[in-house]
């Protein structure tokens, strides 16, 4: 597998564990599981991104 193909997938792996953890969060009211989901996702974010920007370098 292509390292922009993986970035891309463990990118979306982690915002949507990302998102799970923050909906967690908010629904037991634990703030820092809820900051945790969210910088979560924001690290899937750009770490899909960079495999988006990897693939466009790579033609």
């Amino acid at each position: 597998m292509k390292s922009s193909t993986k970035n891309q997938a463990t990118g979306t792996a982690k915002s949507i564990s990302g998102k799970v953890k923050a909906a967690a969060g908010k629904l037991v009211g634990n703030p820092r599981l809820e900051a945790r989901g969210q910088a979560e996702q924001a690290e899937g974010a750009v770490q899909k991104k960079l495999g988006q920007v990897q693939r466009v370098l790579d033609k």
